[in-house]
C-alpha cells in the first residue's frame, strides 16, 4: 500500500477529486493548509498598506491505494491539478506498512 500526500491550489480540489473518483479511489482526506515553496510568498496591499504574505494557502490530499494503483493517482493528481504556473504544490509518495478499518476490524488492503 501506498499513502499518496498531494499539496495542490485550493480551487483545483474539486475538478481532482471528481477525476480520482472515475479512476476508482474511494476515499481521501483533506486538509486546508499554508506553506510556501519556490514562488516565497508575495506582497498585497490592503487598505494602502502593503504587506507579504509569506504563507500561501493550499489544501493537502492524503490518499492510500494499493502500490499498483499508486502510479495512476500520482498521474491523474499531477494533470488535473496543473495550471502551468508557479505554485502548483507537490506530491509525496510512501510506503504504508499496515492499515486497519475500525468499524469491522479488517486489515490492510481490504481496510482501504
Amino acid at each position: 500500500m501506498k499513502l499518496i500526500i498531494a499539496a495542490i491550489k485550493p480551487f483545483k480540489l474539486e475538478e481532482v477529486r471528481e477525476a480520482l473518483t472515475s479512476i476508482g479511489v474511494r476515499g481521501m482526506m483533506v486538509t486546508e493548509i499554508k506553506g510556501f515553496g519556490s514562488q516565497s510568498g508575495h506582497t498585497e496591499i490592503y487598505r494602502g498598506a502593503e504587506y507579504a504574505v509569506n504563507f500561501v494557502p493550499k489544501v493537502k490530499l492524503e490518499i492510500v491505494v494499493s502500490a499498483s494503483m499508486a502510479d495512476q493517482v500520482v498521474e491523474t493528481i499531477s494533470t488535473t491539478a496543473k495550471t502551468d504556473k508557479i505554485g502548483d504544490g507537490k506530491i509525496f509518495v510512501l510506503d504504508v506498512a499496515s492499515a486497519v478499518r475500525v468499524r469491522t476490524g479488517e486489515t490492510n488492503e481490504d481496510a482501504i
